[in-house]
């Protein structure tokens, strides 16, 4: 499917209040014109639906008349008149509904891959400030107020406007006495609405925000389900749920009484004003001003009228809480994304040298906590150089740079020589491999998950690299082989087969980069040496960059750097460092094995 274009105003500064309900109407419409034809289809044939339905009072009025003996015309053909209107009216009714309801799906369908497109391609930063259940709010609660407006709302307001107009039009051609008394209803009503509106905007605005709060709750338990039942906090989440749950609903039923006080008014207005109007009708008839027939006519329109005024209420609310979340989507479509490519000629194969050049960052969200203080570093291409030091000193981050999730504050970070912020993010991701300690699977199969490190890999490409991660074996030991799904977060896999898996697929993406960040930490002994096995196979030929605790796995590595407080305080093999008397590396070490061993 072809997506719409963008509104031009998707980056503009947030608007104020007062103009926002313009620019978030307008953003939308950028979505629906790209399906101005079916609209248009749409449209046409809601007008006629809708000029069908204003005969029907007239007709009915003439039926009246016809009764009474005052037209010369049949009972019968008036009937059989009716009944052809009514057909008329239904055909142009489906019309309407099916090109309205596939033009609105499609146009969401537009808006939800502009908005999973937009959040995909954020900056880490952005999602160390937010959490995921209320970006998953986003996507789904917040667009299903859109969607609500767009397929059932929308039709149905343009629907009684035809109405309005077609039917005030009618009945000042009926009586231009009772017109003006049905009218003089209108302006207090308008004048509600207009007092209500952005009251009920900005509490269906705060409502969904504290929604998001929930979906954030269910989320992080559901997730971490695991970790709540071997602490028994069921109740405690029970409680927190409560307790966002309730914040809701205070805000919900604040917005509820609102639209309850709003729809009670606008209807004892509009029924009063029918009343006044069939009161003074009653009289007319009765002095012979007008006939029974059009008197039947003119409560006929008016009922249209009241009716259509009468639904701009819901329609209204409606529109409000679409309004409302427009506004919460705006916010994430604003935000800056990663710039994935570049201007400059796509990066040869990398020879995998890389460089930290007096290298400083403190994450946006603890600017009073520097990471990295002054790090410099080299791993020299087809080198295998470990990261060492206590928890808080920066390995992790120093990986995140070399991914570039996070730029540096100060300093440089080069691979093969060039500054990586010259790189396009397409070009040195596609070029570097991860394998985590907590590796995450996605919730298909055992191929489809190796096949992620490379997207279209053959059937023959992903088994030979599970091969080469000791993978295979205990694959095809499993009665749907490749096709086993692994289930949410690889949970029907053990961590030595997840750990083997994230091998293969890191084989399958033949980087010039590898990162074990702790890859062996969390195994058994012979899960442990099966994946070491696994990991010497990957590290063949490649610039490695090994993150470790654990010491006894690192002895073989080229070159090891010893981090404290944000810097490399130490390098050397790690016969060097155990040697070194009272280094921090030997400390360690003897932490580790009790005594030093070479």
């Amino acid at each position: 499917m072809a997506r719409s274009r963008k509104a031009p105003d998707t980056d503009d500064p947030p608007p104020k209040l007062s103009g926002e309900s313009l620019r978030a109407a307008r953003w939308l419409s950028g979505y629906l014109v790209a399906h101005r034809m079916r609209l248009f289809i749409a449209f046409a044939a809601l007008c006629c639906s809708s000029a069908m339905g204003l005969c029907f009072p007239f007709a009915t009025g003439t039926l009246v008349d016809s009764a009474l003996g005052t037209v010369a015309i049949g009972i019968d053909q008036i009937a059989l008149l009716i009944m052809l209107v009514l057909a008329v009216q239904a055909t142009c009714s489906f019309t309407a509904s099916i090109n309205f309801m596939t033009a609105s799906e499609r146009a969401l369908a537009s808006v939800r891959q502009d908005l999973y497109g937009r959040i995909i391609r954020l900056p880490m930063a952005f999602f160390s400030a937010r959490r995921v259940g209320e970006l998953a709010g986003r996507l789904s609660g917040d667009l299903a107020k859109i969607d609500d407006f767009l397929v059932a709302m929308l039709p149905h307001l343009l629907r009684q406007i035809i109405l309005l107009i077609g039917g005030i039009a009618l009945i000042a051609a009926t009586s231009w006495k009772l017109t003006l008394i049905m009218l003089a209803t209108i302006p207090p009503a308008i004048g509600v609405a207009i007092l209500f509106g952005r009251k009920i905007r900005d509490l269906a605005k705060e409502a969904q925000d504290r929604l998001a709060d929930t979906n954030v709750v269910v989320e992080e338990t559901l997730q971490g389900v695991a970790t709540v039942k071997a602490f028994g906090n069921e109740p405690f989440e029970v409680h927190r749920y409560a307790t966002g749950l309730d914040a809701f609903l205070t805000v919900a039923l604040k917005g509820a009484r609102f639209r309850a006080i709003f729809i009670a008014f606008i209807i004892f207005a509009l029924f009063g004003g029918l009343v006044l109007v069939l009161w003074s009708g009653a009289k007319m008839v009765s002095v012979g001003t007008i006939s029974p027939g059009e008197l039947a006519r003119f409560l006929l329109y008016t009922a249209f009228v009241a009716g259509a005024l009468g639904s701009f209420a819901e329609v209204f609310s409606s529109l409000q809480q679409a309004l409302g979340a427009t506004e919460r989507v705006r916010e994430i479509l604003r935000e800056e994304p990663e710039l994935l490519t570049s201007a400059l000629p796509a990066a040869p194969r990398f020879a995998g040298e890389v460089r930290f050049e007096d290298v400083a960052f403190t994450y946006p969200s603890r600017p009073e906590s520097p990471v990295l203080q002054g790090l410099s570093f080299e791993v020299k291409a087809g080198q295998k150089v470990a990261l060492v030091g206590p928890s808080g000193a920066g390995k992790t981050t120093a990986i995140s740079l070399l991914m570039r999730f996070y730029d540096p504050s100060a300093g440089r970070v080069l691979v093969d020589g060039r500054d990586i912020r010259e790189l396009a993010l397409t070009d040195l991701r596609a070029q570097t491999a991860v394998v985590p300690q907590d590796v995450i699977l996605f919730g298909g199969t055992i191929a489809e998950n190796i096949a992620y490190g490379k997207p279209g890999a053959s059937p023959a490409e992903i088994e030979a690299a599970a091969t080469r991660a000791y993978a295979h074996e205990f694959v095809v030991g499993f009665p749907d082989g490749y096709e086993t799904r692994v289930g949410e977060r690889g949970v029907q896999l053990s961590g030595g087969q997840r750990q083997r898996i994230a091998i293969a697929r890191a084989i399958l993406r033949d980087p010039a980069i590898l990162i074990l960040d702790e890859a062996t930490s969390a195994l058994d002994s012979e899960s442990e040496r099966l994946v070491q096995q696994a990991l010497d196979a990957l590290m063949q030929g490649r610039t490695a960059v090994i993150i470790a605790h654990r010491l006894a796995t690192i002895r073989r590595a080229d070159r090891i750097y010893v981090m404290q407080e944000g810097r490399a305080v130490e390098s050397g093999t790690h016969a060097e460092l155990s040697e070194r008397p009272g280094g921090l590396y030997q400390s360690l070490a003897r932490l580790q094995f009790g005594e030093i061993e070479a």
